[in-house]
């Protein structure tokens, strides 16, 4: 099991009403990279996201419609990654980002991409993003 040398990161916050809805190591194929390679042949590309959201004043109801949906953020994800090649693994946590923050329940999201197979001897290279809904 990998363990991680990151500081857990604490979204949720009962007395701020904030929930915290996560996507852990989602893996996916994509054309990402700045080299000729990279653009011919897909790569895997795995993928967390941690997002603070606030939750609803009023019941659940045991409603999906009333969260914030990780199926959908997943699905979303899927689609950016789908949509065609990216140079810069910094675009797609920017691209992400900007998806998670259209839902105004979503106040913070902080977004890891980790190439698994770009350099050699290693398990992973990328960039790790936070972005705040502007007051």
């Amino acid at each position: 099991m990998k363990t991680s040398n990151l500081a857990p990161l604490k979204l949720a916050d009962a007395g701020r009403s904030v929930r915290h809805v996560f996507v852990r190591d989602l893996i996916v194929d994509g054309f990402i990279g700045v080299y000729d390679h990279e653009k011919q042949n897909r790569q895997k590309i795995m993928i967390n996201v941690d997002l603070a959201v606030v939750e609803n004043v009023e019941p659940l109801n045991d409603d999906i419609d009333n969260v914030v949906c990780y199926e959908q953020i997943v699905r979303n994800i899927e689609t950016i990654i789908q949509s065609g090649h990216i140079h810069l693994v910094e675009t797609l946590a920017e691209h992400i980002a900007d998806m998670g923050l259209q839902d105004s329940r979503v106040n913070t999201i902080r977004v890891r991409i980790e190439k698994l197979e770009a350099i050699a001897n290693t398990h992973s290279v990328g960039v790790e993003i936070e972005r705040s809904r502007q007051s």
